[in-house]
C-alpha cells in the first residue's frame, strides 16, 4: 500500500551534467530501420542493438532511440489515449510525480526536449534513483501546479517512489502546495508506483510519459506539453520522425 507522509521538510541540492551532442543523419536513419523492425514483430531491446551494433553508435544515441522509437501500431495507440489540456477540467488527476517534475525539471534547465513516436514529450537524461530535491525541482511543481490550476482540475492524486532520495520530504512540500492553492487531493509515496497508478486509474486521468503506465491505462495527459504551451520562451523539439522537428514559441500540440 502507498504512505502517505507528513512532518519531513523539503531540502535543496544538485546540478546537472554537459547536454548531449545535436540529432544528426545516422541517428534518424537508424531510427527508422528500428522502426521497421518493430513494425514487423521484432522484440525491441533486440532490434535496437541490432541497428545500434550496425551502426556504431554511442550509447547516448542507443537510450535516445530506446526511449522514443516504437512500433507504429503502439505508437498509434498511445497516441489515441493522449487527452489535450482542457479535458482536465473537473476530472481526477493521477500524477507520476518524478516522471512529470523530472522532465519539466530538465526543460527548466535548457535540456534537449524530444517527442516522441507516441508524442510524449521526454528528456534524454534518465535521471531517476541520482535525482535530488534542489530550487528546479521548486520551479518545476509551481508550473506543474499553476497549469493544473489554469485547467481546473478536480481533484489530484500524485504518487512518488519510495526509493528516491528524500521523496517524502518532496510528498510534504507537494501536499503544502496543493494546499496553499487550493487544490483538493493527497501525495503519497509507494515502493510500486505503476501498481499504484494502473490500481487507481479508473476513469481517471493519468499523468505521465512512462510508455508501460500509458499502455495499461485509458486516458492520459502530457503535463509537461500543457506547461510548455503556456509559455512564451522558445523550444527547440527533437523527434526522429523528420515531418515533426521544429521549434516552437510557447506553441505545441496539446
Amino acid at each position: 500500500m502507498p504512505e502517505r507522509l507528513h512532518e519531513a521538510k523539503p531540502a535543496v541540492c544538485g546540478d546537472v551534467e554537459d547536454k548531449m551532442p545535436d540529432l544528426d543523419k545516422e541517428l534518424i536513419a537508424a531510427a527508422e530501420e528500428i522502426r521497421y523492425l518493430l513494425g514487423r514483430g521484432y522484440p525491441k531491446n533486440s532490434a535496437i542493438r541490432f541497428v545500434c551494433d550496425h551502426h556504431l553508435l554511442k550509447e547516448e544515441q542507443r537510450f535516445i532511440l530506446s526511449r522514443n522509437i516504437l512500433a507504429p501500431a503502439i505508437a498509434s495507440d498511445r497516441r489515441n489515449k493522449r487527452l489535450i489540456c482542457t479535458d482536465l477540467k473537473s476530472r481526477h488527476v493521477v500524477i507520476d510525480g518524478y516522471n512529470v517534475l523530472i522532465t519539466l525539471e530538465n526543460y527548466l534547465k535548457g535540456e534537449d526536449m524530444w517527442t516522441g513516436d507516441d508524442g510524449f514529450i521526454r528528456d534524454n537524461r534518465g535521471v531517476f534513483s541520482a535525482h535530488v530535491n534542489d530550487e528546479t525541482t521548486c520551479k518545476a511543481l509551481n508550473l506543474m501546479i499553476e497549469m493544473l490550476v489554469v485547467h481546473k482540475v478536480g481533484s489530484v492524486i500524485v504518487f512518488l517512489d519510495r526509493q528516491m532520495s528524500k521523496s517524502g520530504e518532496l510528498a510534504t512540500f507537494i501536499r503544502q502546495k496543493m494546499e496553499e492553492v487550493p487544490i483538493k487531493g493527497d501525495v503519497f509515496t509507494s515502493g510500486n508506483v505503476d501498481n499504484e497508478i494502473k490500481r487507481v486509474s479508473g476513469n481517471s486521468i493519468v499523468a505521465t510519459a512512462d510508455g508501460v503506465i500509458i499502455d495499461a491505462v485509458e486516458n492520459v495527459i502530457d503535463i509537461p506539453a500543457c506547461v510548455i504551451a503556456e509559455r512564451e520562451d522558445q523550444l527547440f523539439l527533437h523527434s526522429l520522425r523528420p515531418d515533426i522537428d521544429h521549434t516552437i514559441e510557447g506553441k505545441i500540440e496539446v
